[in-house]
């Protein structure tokens, strides 16, 4: 089985031209030929040319895009093939264009909250890491020959710089190896949904991650309901569209509860599915009650989608002035550390 990494965005093209070209009245097969020769990811080209060459052979679409998982996730695939069986192909392609672009919208959301922070954190840390260990060194011998009492401030410094003297590259060599060891300890299999569920739990970034899962959840799930698939299947085809385990391992239970004869909001309406805020238990209830479940699923997406954007602008503001205090504070504390013992030389030279 041949498989690759396709950019998300590549993918959504291609659904949207598909879309385009097959409800233009062009044959599937001439539509792929001509995106595949489009298509500028080599890695893409070949898969959409076999894809062709199994169509040509007399193999569904569906079926040709499910051997390249990767690629084409269930959720995908499920569309496709509920498109060709009921002869809606074009508005299928359509429909799952629109809800991808939804979702790429809100990828990007997403990684905009996390950039800012993330880049002053990472400068913090370069900056940080060149001064311990090429500048602060320098200072030991420094200060060692001044003949005055030293503040403490700049005794503090002096400990911090002659420990990342003598042990700075050890240091340092041991902060790799601990993090490379933890995150090999956090892909296993028990430890992993632990991680996931405990992200969900810190402060404003758990709350997007958690508004990002449901919003998806949301979206994905009414958008399978609304092609038809049994809610069963679409339960479990939604669970495999989410990143975050915790909540992909209770659509799954979820989807388990249904087989034993309970509705969707009676099963979130447990304490181990508690991160599913009351609101969405309640509108899922309501919408299972007055048969519009599909509708109200749309309407909690379209919900989420506006809860991240606006906690994605607040947390610029919130951020910014709380990093830019702790990097003055810092910047504040080396000054006073090295101008202050020479200002103290200064002065008994002047008193001598």
């Amino acid at each position: 089985m041949f498989s690759a990494r396709v950019p998300y965005l590549e993918k959504l093209l291609f659904t949207k031209h598909l879309s385009v070209l097959t409800k233009s009245g062009i044959n599937i097969t001439e539509s792929l030929e001509t995106l595949a020769s489009q298509t500028k990811s080599s890695g893409f080209k070949n898969i959409l040319f076999k894809v062709l060459k199994d169509i040509e052979n007399g193999q569904t679409l569906a079926k040709s895009l499910g051997k390249f998982p990767i690629v084409f996730d269930q959720f995908y695939i499920s569309l496709v093939e509920v498109g060709e069986a009921s002869g809606t192909l074009e508005e299928n392609l359509e429909f799952l264009a629109h809800q991808m672009s939804k979702d790429y919208t809100l990828r990007k959301k997403v990684q905009g909250a996390m950039m800012y922070p993330a880049l002053v954190l990472s400068a913090t840390v370069v900056i940080g890491g060149f001064v311990s260990l090429f500048v602060l060194p320098k200072l030991v011998d420094f200060f060692g020959a001044f003949q005055v009492e030293l503040p403490l401030p700049t005794k503090i410094l002096l400990f911090f710089a002659n420990t990342m003297k003598n042990y700075g590259l050890l240091i340092a060599l041991d902060i790799f190896v601990t993090l490379l060891i933890f995150s090999i300890f956090f892909q296993f299999p028990k430890i992993k949904p632990l991680v996931h569920a405990l992200l969900l739990k810190i402060p404003l970034f758990g709350e997007v991650i958690c508004y990002d899962q449901i919003a998806r959840f949301s979206r994905n799930f009414g958008t399978l309901l609304k092609s038809g698939i049994p809610v069963v299947q679409s339960l479990e085809v939604t669970s495999k569209t989410l990143s975050n385990l915790k909540f992909k391992n209770d659509i799954h239970e979820i989807a388990q509860y249904l087989d034993k004869g309970k509705n969707i909001g009676e099963a979130m309406d447990q304490n181990k599915f508690n991160e599913f805020p009351p609101i969405v238990v309640k509108m899922v209830k309501v919408g299972e009650k007055s048969g519009k479940l599909e509708e109200t699923l749309q309407y909690l997406s379209e919900f989420y989608d506006e809860e991240i954007d606006s906690i994605t602008k607040n947390l610029s503001t919130i951020l910014e002035p709380a990093l830019l205090l702790v990097i003055g504070v810092t910047v504040g504390f080396v000054a006073i550390a090295i101008i202050s013992p020479i200002y103290e030389l200064t002065g008994s030279i002047g008193n001598k």
